[in-house]
């Protein structure tokens, strides 16, 4: 999963946001709402022809290629995270095509522990809801990403590009691109 943001504690803290101490807490002791956004570019019959990949560096340091992630926020709609993320990660001007009442292709559940699940997130017992965005706008990385980088779905779902994914999130990738009819 990749890291949300986390605030200092204050009254500048946006509501619904909780300290480092009480997401700590949290998390070791309930599952969180997450989701997960594969951005795509879709063509005029609405085929994939492109997916957008996030290149992140790892608490490790390591690079990673990885989807648009983060928490849902108490009193906050799936949707609006959803657009809430993609706008973090994507920049202003993504313009994602999110509709009213979207449905997830896949629900992924990660776990601290690894073989729980194919999906894995040591600081946590968290569950996503998974959606295929398309994106017409202006896509730049933002916050921590590095880079973003546009390939095929054969390209994204090849070793090469998964071996950098982590936690199961290329499984994720691999599952969408089925979803949307790329992969057999």
């Amino acid at each position: 999963m990749t890291a949300s943001a986390e605030y200092s504690p204050g009254p500048e803290r946006p509501a619904g946001w909780l300290s480092a101490e009480q997401i700590s807490t949290a998390r070791s002791q309930l599952p969180i709402l997450y989701v997960d956004a594969v951005p795509v570019r879709v063509d005029e019959s609405g085929d994939v022809v492109s997916v957008g990949l996030l290149l992140r560096a790892t608490r490790e340091g390591v690079m990673s290629r990885a989807l648009v992630s983060g928490r849902v926020m108490y009193h906050e709609r799936v949707r609006d995270a959803l657009l809430r993320h993609i706008e973090k990660d994507l920049g202003p001007v993504a313009l994602p095509q999110v509709p009213a009442s979207p449905q997830p292709f896949t629900v992924a559940e990660y776990f601290p522990t690894p073989g729980v699940t194919p999906y894995h997130d040591p600081r946590q017992h968290a569950v996503s809801l998974a959606y295929v965005v398309p994106v017409s706008g202006d896509c730049r990385p933002q916050q921590d990403a590095l880079d973003l980088a546009w390939l095929t779905p054969e390209e994204a779902c090849a070793e090469a590009v998964q071996v950098e994914m982590n936690g199961g999130q290329g499984l994720l990738l691999r599952q969408a691109m089925a979803w949307a009819g790329r992969l057999p």
